[in-house]
C-alpha cells in the first residue's frame, strides 16, 4: 500500500516578532516523522513524505497515495488547525489516520471539550473563560476558581503552561490572564487547580478503545504544587518519573479507565488519543484535556513512553494506530 504521512516540522517555521518562543512546540522533528515511516515500511507499506501546509496540498494531489498515516498540527492559530489536514483529506476521499475534522477543532477548544465531557457526567474542574481585556475587567475577585491554573484555551504540547500558570489570588489570576492575551491572542481559561496526582492515559482502537497505559507523572524535587509545564516536559528526564503503570488503588485506576474511555468516545475520538487527569486525595480523577493528536517522538513521546513501560515497541504501537484506523474502513 502507498502510504502518505502527513506532518509539519519545526524547522520549517521561521521565529518572527510577537510571537512566543513556544509557538512551533507541537510541531515535530524530522527523526520523529522517520520513526513513523520506518514502522509503517516495517509492515511492507512504501511510505511517502507529504508534509504539511500548502507543501501537503501540492503532493497529496500528486502521489496518488492509498492511505495517510497523519500527525500534522496545521498551521496558524486558530481552533480548527488541526482539522486541516483531514478536512482537505475527506474532500479528496483519502481514507487517514486519527480523528475526525470536527473532533480535532472541538478538542482543541478546551472550554468546548470540558462543556461536552461535564454534560457526560464525566468530572472537570470548575472553570471561567477570559475573551478579553476588558471581560477580565469585568470579573469580581469572588468568581475566579482559586487556587487556579491558568492557559491558553486553544493550544496543545503545554504550549503557555509554564511553572507560573498557578494562582493563589484574585491579583495574581488577572496578571497572568492579561500576559496570556496578549502573548497568544485568544481566550484564556482560568480552571480550578486541583491538588493531587497528574495522570495522563494512552487509548488505542475503537471498536472497543482500548487503554495503553495509565501514567503517573513523579516530580523528582519537591514542589508546593507540581505542574506538569513546557519547562518540566523540555527537561522531564531530570525532573520528573514516570510510573506505568500507575501504582493507584484499584477503585481508583477503575475510576481513571472508565473516565478516559467515556471521555474519548464522548467527543468521537479515533484511532489513537491521549487523556489527562488531575486525581484528587479523594480518588476523583478530574478531566483536564484529551489530545487526538498525541506526540509519537520515539524518545520524549507520552504516548510512546507508557506504551515501552507496557511491554509495547515503538513499531507495535505504530502498527496499532494504523491497523484501528485501516479497520475502519473495512
Amino acid at each position: 500500500m502507498r502510504i502518505g504521512l502527513a506532518f509539519d516540522l519545526k524547522d520549517d517555521f521561521q521565529p518572527g516578532q510577537n510571537i512566543p518562543e513556544d509557538a512551533f512546540e507541537e510541531y515535530d522533528s524530522l527523526e520523529v516523522v522517520n520513526a513513523i515511516a520506518g514502522g509503517l515500511r516495517a509492515l511492507g507499506h512504501d511510505t511517502i513524505l507529504l508534509g504539511g501546509g500548502r507543501k501537503f496540498i501540492s503532493k497529496i494531489l500528486k502521489s496518488k497515495v492509498e492511505f495517510v498515516f497523519n500527525i500534522a498540527e496545521g498551521h496558524g492559530s486558530l481552533r480548527s488547525r488541526e482539522a486541516q489536514v483531514p478536512a482537505i483529506l475527506e474532500m479528496l476521499d483519502i481514507p487517514y489516520s486519527g480523528s475526525d475534522p470536527q473532533t480535532l477543532a472541538i478538542t482543541l477548544d478546551k472550554p468546548l471539550a470540558k462543556r461536552l465531557v461535564g454534560a457526560a457526567g464525566i468530572a472537570t474542574p470548575a472553570w471561567l473563560l477570559i475573551g478579553s481585556p476588558q471581560a477580565l475587567k469585568a470579573v469580581s475577585a469572588d468568581d475566579f476558581p482559586l487556587p487556579a491554573f491558568i492557559k491558553p484555551a486553544f493550544e496543545g504540547s503545554s504550549k503557555g503552561i509554564r511553572l507560573t500558570s498557578r494562582a493563589d489570588t484574585a491579583a495574581r489570576a488577572r496578571t497572568i490572564t492579561r500576559q496570556l492575551l496578549a502573548k497568544y491572542r485568544q481566550p484564556v481559561l482560568i480552571e480550578k487547580y486541583i491538588e493531587g496526582d497528574e495522570v495522563t492515559v494512552g487509548v488505542v482502537g475503537n471498536a472497543p478503545p482500548v487503554i495503553v497505559g495509565i501514567m503517573r507523572v513523579l516530580p523528582r524535587s519537591k514542589f508546593r504544587s507540581f505542574v506538569y509545564s513546557l519547562e518540566v516536559k523540555r527537561d522531564w528526564r531530570n525532573l520528573v518519573d514516570y510510573e506505568c503503570p500507575a501504582r493507584l488503588p484499584k477503585a481508583v485506576i477503575k475510576r481513571i479507565t472508565e473516565a478516559s474511555l467515556a471521555a474519548f468516545t464522548t467527543l468521537g475520538c479515533r484511532d489513537f488519543s491521549r487523556v489527562d487527569f488531575r486525581v484528587a486525595p479523594d480518588g476523583t480523577p478530574y478531566f483536564l484535556e484529551v489530545n487526538p493528536l498525541p506526540g509519537l517522538n520515539p524518545e520524549s513521546g507520552d504516548l510512546p513512553i507508557m506504551s515501552y513501560k507496557m511491554g509495547w515497541t515503538y513499531n507495535r504501537l505504530i502498527r496499532s494506530i494504523f491497523e484501528s484506523a485501516l479497520a475502519r474502513y473495512g
